[in-house]
């Protein structure tokens, strides 16, 4: 029986061989031959040397900051953790552009624009769009800045006397949406400008448990205005100057017969130098007033605080009619990319012009750091405190 089964598996294996199936019945002579090495062909040998996402996202942010050649459009994001006094810890986002519709044009600066949002674990959300538009000769030149935010805000009362009290601490949710727009002429040579300016402003206070601290102001109000600025500029860029001045009025109007409840004007006036020191280092120093006159509506009150005005004071703590500050900011560049900033400033709350240096200065002074982002474009995170307030601010673009 076992003769005749291996006689069969003979005769299938004699018909399989024309049919050309191989049978192999030793071993190959590995001395004599060498084996073939074998090949993964599902792999591709390129996608050993393929960049990782890590590494694409450092190569990405290695190369924001190089000198290119001119694009019509130049495009950048940035994003990540934040932390804020106002808001605690949160997640922001700063999508960038710089464009050109002449890439032969070297004289006029390239227009930006800034898609920027942020959000935090206080339920604080905003987001937004800001930017200049140059036209040939620099003129026109538009400015516009346009924005939603909801938090919840903390309210101390209109004037010093009831801001320094910190009893007077109320919470309450504010959402407010803004629209600020200009349209710029040149005159009188390369660097002065003035034209029209509109503002309009929603701002709704909810949860409002003290209305004294508002003195029994509506709690919803709607402004617009119209108005002009005049502006004198000679800074060497605009947005991280070296050297340069520029100084802006604004002067606007919000009168009843354009729908506004509150009736109300404003003078703010701006005025920034910067001048070289010594290697690496800028310094900048920015004066800075507000005046509003009329019955304005407290979401429009002149404020100390923020990310701009007094870095370390909560935004709005300190608010009445009239406001001005002075800083005075050393910014020095350390290594590569990296900068360290230094300043100091005071400022004051007053009811009217006339009471400006009359009444409680206030103190402010803070450090930074800056990361060149883009070509003269830093991002910075800046510690600053005052008068029993601090706080830091991540941001990008210089304070002023």
């Amino acid at each position: 029986m076992f003769i005749r089964h291996i006689k069969r598996i003979a005769l299938l294996l004699t018909l399989a061989l024309p049919l050309g199936v191989s049978a192999q019945v030793a071993m190959p002579d590995t001395i004599l031959h060498k084996p073939k090495p074998v090949e993964i062909s599902y792999y591709d040998q390129d996608s050993f040397d393929r960049p990782t996402l890590i590494e694409k996202i450092i190569k990405y942010f290695n190369n924001t900051n190089k000198v290119t050649a001119p694009k019509k459009f130049d495009f950048s994001i940035l994003g990540g953790p934040y932390y804020s006094s106002d808001t605690k810890f949160g997640v922001g986002v700063v999508a960038a552009g710089l464009y050109r519709k002449n890439l032969a044009d070297t004289i006029n600066p390239a227009g930006q624009v800034n898609l920027y949002g942020s959000l935090s674990i206080t339920k604080y959300f905003k987001v937004g769009i800001d930017g200049s538009q140059y036209f040939g000769n620099r003129s026109p030149w538009i400015s516009y800045d346009v924005s939603f935010e909801s938090m919840p805000d903390k309210f101390w009362g209109i004037g010093y006397a009831q801001c320094s009290d910190d009893a007077n601490e109320t919470r309450y949710k504010r959402w407010h949406a803004s629209l600020e727009a200009s349209v710029l002429f040149r005159l009188l040579g390369d660097n002065f400008y003035i034209g029209p300016r509109i503002l309009l402003d929603y701002l709704d206070g909810k949860h409002i448990t003290r209305p004294d601290l508002w003195h029994n102001q509506k709690w919803k109000t709607f402004s617009d205005g119209i108005g002009f600025t005049i502006v004198y500029d000679s800074r060497d860029n605009e947005f991280n100057a070296y050297r340069g001045i520029n100084f802006r009025l604004d002067q606007m109007f919000a009168p009843r017969f354009l729908g506004n409840k509150y009736a109300f004007s404003f003078t703010e006036l701006n005025f920034n130098y910067y001048v070289p020191t010594w290697k690496g280092c800028i310094l900048a120093t920015r004066f800075h007033t507000r005046c509003t006159y009329g019955n304005t509506p407290w979401g429009l009150m002149s404020k100390l605080g923020g990310n701009v005005s007094m870095r370390g004071y909560w935004e709005g703590r300190y608010n009445d009619k009239c406001a001005a500050d002075l800083t005075i900011e050393l910014r020095q560049h350390v290594w590569k990319r990296i900068g360290v900033v230094a300043w100091g400033g005071v400022g004051e709350i007053f009811p009217r012009l006339e009471e400006i240096f009359k009444g409680h200065a206030l103190w402010n002074a803070g450090i930074g750091m800056r990361w060149e982002f883009k070509h003269r474009v830093n991002v910075r995170l800046d510690y600053g405190f005052g008068q029993h307030q601090q706080g830091m601010i991540f941001s990008i673009n210089e304070a002023f």
